[in-house]
């Protein structure tokens, strides 16, 4: 395998991993909090529903960010208001908001634009086009470090640098921050944390909010991104896989960054791999399509140790009087 092809495959890597490190990231804040958050495949669902929509109505993809992050903390705004405020059971209210986001994109696609629950196909301007870095063409000739330069680290949409971003910042911000420490505080213990005075409401709320955010933009990546318009279930279980690599990485951002990464290389090698054949034999496509699924609970469920989530995960808090 030359040096293109190996590019190539890490070129498709990074694609396919930014929108798992995003919701990865997402499910990072609130889970951190104590609120499992089951309910991230819905979340980018319901974005990347109103992305497409949104930027084909428009003609404009940041409308369509926009609109995505706008709808995807409504509905972490709406499993909030059920997990912390209300006291229910936050997974129930993770898989209610799935199938609520899968129904309703689907319902609303056909009724708005009567194309099975698609959004019509974007014109140019209503989704992200790649970004070419400073010196990227000039230094394409150099072997190696150029190419990777020029094929590699250049001509990402901007959504992708802003995932891979996010890691550092998250990092900083749980670990440096007065915010990142309280916040990881109502995670292990929250009522050490209403002792001293700091709501608990009011933190994990903070936290789900940049939850919703992170996976607006996942949901839009899809749509207005990697894909130019919405089609039914884009998401196609990405959001578990995120919730996965979670637990994988054990709840830390640099691991979390590796793990999407590892995830996203399974992805790029199934497309790479369909049509290859097997002691003379195709292999079937499905049996391709299926390896990142299988790879995935393997990993799992045999090299993930021992992974304790944050204490009070799960656990709805009342206040003593």
């Amino acid at each position: 395998m030359d040096i293109a092809a190996i590019l190539s495959i890490l070129d498709a890597t990074i694609r396919l991993s930014t929108p798992l490190l995003l919701a990865c990231l997402a499910g990072m804040y609130s889970e951190r909090a104590g609120i499992f958050d089951i309910g991230l495949e819905g979340k980018m669902l319901a974005a990347a529903f109103a992305a497409g929509a949104v930027a084909a109505i428009t003609g404009s993809a940041w409308l369509g960010l926009l609109a995505g992050m706008a709808v995807s903390l409504s509905t972490t705004l709406l499993q909030g208001a059920a997990a912390i405020t209300l006291k229910g059971n936050q997974l129930i209210a993770g898989v209610a908001i799935n199938m609520l986001a899968a129904g309703m994109t689907t319902f609303l696609g056909q009724t708005w634009f009567s194309q099975g629950g698609r959004t019509p196909p974007l014109q140019p301007g209503g989704r992200f086009e790649p970004i070419t870095l400073p010196f990227a063409n000039e230094l394409a000739g150099i072997p190696i470090l150029g190419q990777i330069y020029a094929d590699l680290i250049s001509g990402h949409y901007i959504l992708v640098y802003i995932a891979f971003i996010m890691v550092p910042v998250t990092a900083f911000v749980l670990y440096r921050t007065r915010f990142g420490l309280r916040l990881r505080a109502v995670g292990e213990n929250p009522k050490a944390v209403d002792t001293a005075g700091i709501s608990v409401v009011k933190q994990r709320y903070q936290a789900i909010i940049i939850t919703g955010l992170l996976c607006g933009v996942a949901g839009a990546y899809f749509s207005i991104a990697q894909g130019s318009g919405f089609g039914n279930n884009m998401t196609a279980g990405k959001g578990y896989i995120a919730l996965a690599a979670l637990i994988f990485a054990k709840w830390k951002p640099v691991p979390a960054m590796f793990t999407c990464l590892l995830f996203g290389f399974l992805d790029a090698l199934q497309i790479r791999l369909q049509g290859a054949q097997l002691g003379g034999v195709e292999i079937p496509v499905q049996a391709i399509q299926a390896l990142p699924y299988v790879l995935t609970v393997i990993l799992l469920a045999g090299f993930i140790g021992k992974a304790v989530g944050p204490k009070a995960g799960g656990v709805a808090y009342t206040k003593e009087r």
